[in-house]
């Protein structure tokens, strides 16, 4: 039996029913450059991959995956599997020839459902860098995991190609104990999983969880308490690489952030108040910008909206950047970083931002990512650090999330999922 935690986003406590969403969309898997017969035969291992066992549960996992396909979203019909089944039915027999017959069947079925399930899912994820769009494995690729696998029964039951949550969400739609609107949710949450790796090492940002995981080899080694942005201003869904952390940082404001945020505060109580903050005014956006004499600007023309006005803000203990931050540059402006505000973190929904992430312990994952503390050297501002070999980060938004026997659903704090309700149906191959 499945059961549910509802987990509130907006108000500790409240229980939400989870959003209606469109289910059971029929996608229509993009051609392979090669046949997934031709791309099997190219391949050569030895021995039987999915009758290792004498029971051969690796080949009933697989059929009983395929039969239920369309919760993938896909058709069963594309991977034949009435055949398969009758030829895994002779293959119990132990005849050598129905072996290798139900063998290659299996492996030209499995290569063709796993490339389709690996193939980006068009969920709104910006792939800032394009490397990180999952792609289709290479056919030699899927079959040595699985004929490399310790225990290959596992490997299938667990979808080992796709990231860990799939699986475990698969299989709490399939056990048909979810009410359908939670089953519609959690289909449209398995979804947004395609787009995450199934392995290496990452981080991940649930941004309706408000938590940052740090993922190595398939297991959380960490994780930590997140700010995300307002609704207004709500964290985008994005995958790129993490380039560099910079040490003591500026924090140049958004002019729409000036204008909320800032602007007011300098009509009420003047200009010693960015003195006191720490705000410099720059003379434009350019990189050569110069600061200047804030006196001549009119700050409730900027409060209201109607004149824009650069400011940074110097590093300091009221910086709004804290000591650090982890940068994937992108034209959204979206980054990791530290922040003196603390308390945030003790609210049970963290919606504060003006999109980027504020980290609960920004120290800590910089030691992760580096494999060393971080550590200023020095006073100057913007110190930056590259990373010897860039780490990825997926800014995800995940409603729904595995949590032991349980299913763990989040508000739904941007409304993404009413929105995925409303798209077209798509039609079946």
């Amino acid at each position: 039996m499945t059961h549910l935690r509802i987990l509130s986003g907006v108000r500790a406590g409240r229980v939400m029913r989870p959003a209606l969403v469109c289910a059971g969309l029929l996608l229509a898997p993009m051609s392979l450059a090669a046949p997934a017969t031709a791309q099997v035969a190219a391949v050569r291992i030895p021995g039987s991959i999915f009758f290792r066992d004498q029971g051969g549960q690796a080949a009933t996992e697989l059929v009983r995956l395929l039969s239920t396909a369309q919760v993938d979203g896909l058709d069963p019909k594309r991977y034949r599997t009435r055949e398969l089944s009758r030829l895994v039915r002779g293959a119990f027999g132990g005849n050598p020839a129905a072996v290798a017959r139900a063998d290659r069947a299996l492996s030209e079925a499995y290569v063709r459902y796993a490339q389709d399930l690996r193939r980006a899912p068009n969920v709104g994820v910006i792939y800032v860098d394009p490397q990180l769009k999952p792609q289709a494995p290479a056919a030699a690729e899927l079959l040595r995991s699985l004929s490399s696998a310790p225990d290959p029964d596992a490997f299938v039951r667990n979808m080992g190609w796709m990231h860990p949550y799939y699986a475990q969400l698969r299989r709490q739609v399939t056990d048909g104990s979810l009410d359908p609107r939670t089953r519609q949710l959690v289909q449209l949450n398995m979804q947004r999983v395609r787009s995450l790796p199934a392995s290496g090492k990452y981080v991940l940002v649930n941004a309706a969880a408000q938590r940052l995981f740090m993922i190595e080899n398939g297991q959380t080694v960490d994780m930590m308490r997140v700010v995300v942005g307002k609704p207004k201003y709500a964290t985008p869904m994005m995958a790129a690489y993490i380039r560099y952390a910079s040490l003591r940082p500026y924090w140049n404001v958004p002019s729409d952030l000036a204008a909320e945020r800032i602007a007011p505060n300098v009509v009420k109580g003047g200009l010693p108040y960015l003195k006191a903050k720490g705000y410099q005014v720059l003379s434009d956006w350019s990189d050569n910008a110069k600061v200047v004499n804030p006196a001549g600007l009119d700050w409730s023309a900027i409060a209201a909206g109607r004149q824009e006005v650069r400011l940074r803000q110097l590093p300091g203990p009221s910086n709004s950047m804290g000591d650090m931050k982890f940068m994937f540059p992108n034209a959204q402006g979206i980054y990791l970083h530290d922040t003196p505000q603390d308390e945030l973190f003790g609210e049970a929904s963290r919606l504060f931002s003006g999109g980027c992430v504020r980290l609960e312990a920004a120290s800590r994952l910089g030691a992760w990512l580096f494999g060393k503390p971080l550590k200023a050297k020095g006073m100057a501002p913007e110190q930056k650090v590259p990373l010897a070999t860039p780490v990825p980060v997926y800014l995800t938004y995940l409603t729904t999330v595995p949590s032991g026997s349980e299913i763990a659903v989040y508000d739904d704090i941007y409304g993404r999922d009413g929105a995925a309700r409303a798209q077209p149906r798509l039609a079946r191959r």
